[in-house]
């Protein structure tokens, strides 16, 4: 575990005014949204901000591509004073300096970008010598001042906000598409800000892709501390997408960085009514807000370079394989014996099929079941293994592997020649069990904690085994208790996604008190892990949340291209509301789906335009067609 490290307590930001509501220091994670409604629609801005303001909304967010929105931000704002409501405005700004001048004397605070400001991608330049690169820079600072003049004059707030998939061509020729070249991009803009005295500034750091986001914070946080500078974060996963997937994305994202102490104000992006996004920032926000403050001994964090623990290969565990998913049905009601039915029943239902008399698993299939003191009484599929409990373990079954806990395991009681599982907490790790499991090449340790802080916990256990040179694999365990569906959404997410995300784990065990069924958790165990980018069980969907500037249903659409691609593992699709940031904010996607004009939508291969002006009632159709024409469509099984 790498130890070049930030800070482990929270990160101590400066506060900044935005109108009636202060950010940063030691005032609360502050949440926000976006309405999705035309700029030019008045009362439908009026009416959606009041709903995310009801909904627990400290800010609300408009567009304002053009001169023409920007202006009627101010008509916005009258009208919701009107109704009694003075909640700080953020203005939305891409490509158009001017819209951000006239936004700035208006809102509470503006929103730019970096990557399309003023410096953006144009001319397809691939290299500058330094004096080109520093001219550059100076046309930035040239262009910018005007803005800044209006901010403090005004007392406005601005987000100087990197997105991954807008970085300049300028940056890209140095850093590449890279945590460091989002991190450059925002600092050039705040040292303009800084010659200007200007300091009304918060910072963000956004992408699809939850490992740059994290490393890229991470990163930024660890910039500002050498240059002795405390300016405010904002938290998002941008374009994470809909439903479970977009809330998993967000909630490893954000939760891993307000974990270790870094975060001002959240926004979780949903392709869906924005309000749906508020209730799950919410609970960010409490729930994780430097949740290590609490911790039972500090351990420094993992830095922003993603390093894998490096453990040893145990039959499918470990080593360069993908992290496996344990079902635990420990809490199923017939604890002794499943009929042939009742357990052809549970496999299809986890995910196998049944062919020519032979089980056949799908890649949303568990790789272990964990059942506790049942006995099953008949043939299982080849590749599925079972792990008891080694009062009840069927020795002389093959594929099945007795669960221990540390006590056992030193005990001299039988084990597997291939693989013993070991459950553990931090107070297992004596020299003893060290000494013992080090050299073990068929044990696999199971870390669970009851401590509140099951994360850091875990981050210690890790960390011994690492100075201990122990190899072994590692299963990483929560259990849930008196929790539903919802919350287990988010907390999983957050308590495994954590780890995961620096590398840390090969496996997942979700257990519950039986009152989530075991597909249900299975499901989320799949979607962490792909939120993750460690395994890849279905198609990957970057869709952004929708703004005044989409040009379509970007809620159908989505909906439509998932239930026709879904099945289409290892490929990924972007759905974009717009011609403005989709190309870009997409980036890494196979295919795109993007909003050219009303109506009309651009479909893309990679970076390419394949298709322009397509009516939307036909461009789904499109779509598939080209992923056809590639050779990257598949049939359903």
């Amino acid at each position: 575990m790498n130890s070049n490290l930030i800070s482990d307590s929270k990160f101590q930001s400066r506060v900044v005014n935005i109108g009636n509501t202060p950010l940063g220091g030691d005032y609360p994670v502050r949440i926000q949204s976006m309405t999705t409604v035309n700029t030019m629609d008045t009362i439908g801005n009026v009416e959606q901000s009041i709903r995310l303001i009801k909904a627990g909304c400290h800010y609300v967010r408009i567009t304002a591509s053009t001169n023409k929105e920007a202006k009627n931000l101010a008509l916005i704002k009258e009208e919701l004073k009107k109704r009694g409501y003075n909640v700080p405005l953020i203005a939305d700004v891409h490509f158009n300096p001017k819209a951000a001048e006239i936004s700035a004397a208006i809102v509470e605070k503006v929103r730019i970008n970096p990557g399309n400001y003023v410096d953006r991608n144009t001319k397809g330049k691939i290299s500058y010598t330094d004096k080109e690169y520093n001219q550059e820079i100076e046309k930035i600072r040239e262009n910018i001042y005007p803005l800044i003049k209006i901010c403090k004059k005004n007392g406005t707030a601005m987000r100087i906000g990197s997105n991954h998939g807008s970085l300049s061509e300028r940056i890209m020729s140095r850093y590449g598409d890279t945590p460091e070249g989002m991190v450059e991009a925002a600092m050039e803009f705040v040292n303009i800000c800084r010659d200007f005295d200007y300091h009304n500034i918060i910072l963000s750091m956004k992408a699809s892709n939850t490992k740059v986001m994290v490393q890229a914070n991470r990163l930024l946080i660890n910039r500002m501390i050498k240059e002795n500078l405390d300016y405010p974060i904002h938290l998002g996963v941008t374009e994470a997408g809909a439903g479970v997937p977009g809330r998993i994305k967000s909630s490893i994202g954000i939760g891993a960085l307000l974990i270790d102490g870094i975060g001002d104000t959240i926004r979780v992006s949903l392709t869906e009514d924005p309000v749906n996004e508020v209730p799950v920032a919410i609970k960010l926000a409490e729930e994780y807000s430097c949740r290590n403050k609490n911790s039972v001994e500090k351990i420094s964090k993992p830095s922003y370079n993603y390093q894998k623990f490096k453990s040893r290969e145990i039959n499918n565990i470990g080593g360069k394989n993908v992290p496996v998913v344990i079902s635990d049905f420990s809490n199923i009601h017939n604890k002794y014996l499943l009929s042939d039915s009742e357990f052809e029943n549970t496999l299809f239902k986890e995910g196998f099929t049944k062919k020519e008399n032979k089980w056949v698993k799908n890649s949303l299939c568990s790789d272990y079941f964990y059942v506790a003191d049942i006995n099953i009484n008949h043939e299982i599929p080849e590749d599925l293994f079972i792990i008891q409990d080694v009062e009840k373990w069927q020795k002389e079954k093959q594929n099945y592997f007795p669960l221990f806990t540390a006590k056992e395991y030193l005990s001299d009681r039988e084990k597997s020649n291939k693989q013993n599982f070991i459950l553990i907490c931090h107070d297992n790790l004596k020299a003893n069990f060290i000494k013992k499991i080090k050299n073990d090449k068929t044990a696999i340790l199971v870390i669970e904690s009851k401590n509140n802080n099951a994360i850091t916990e875990k981050r210690q256990i890790l960390s011994e085994l690492e100075k201990n040179n122990c190899k072994n694999p590692v299963i990483l365990k929560c259990n849930y208790e008196n929790t539903d569906y919802k919350n287990l959404v988010i907390n999983s997410a957050v308590d495994f996604g954590a780890l995961f995300i620096d590398g840390l784990g090969d496996g997942i065990w979700i257990s519950t008190d039986g009152k989530i069924n075991v597909k249900k958790r299975t499901e989320i165990s799949f979607e962490i892990l792909q939120a993750c980018r460690l395994r890849f069980s279905k198609t990957e969907y970057i869709s952004c949340p929708s703004c005044g500037r989409t040009q379509y249903n970007i809620k159908e659409a989505l909906e439509k291209i998932r239930k026709r691609t879904q099945h289409l593992k290892g490929l990924t699709i972007g759905v974009m509301g717009c011609i403005v940031n989709g190309p870009g904010e997409m980036a890494g996607a196979d295919y795109g789906y993007v909003g050219s004009e009303k109506g009309k939508i651009t479909l893309f291969k990679a970076n390419k335009i394949v298709k322009k002006n397509i009516d939307e009632k036909y461009a789904v159709d499109e779509l598939i067609n080209i992923i056809k024409e590639n050779g990257d469509w598949q049939d359903e099984e």
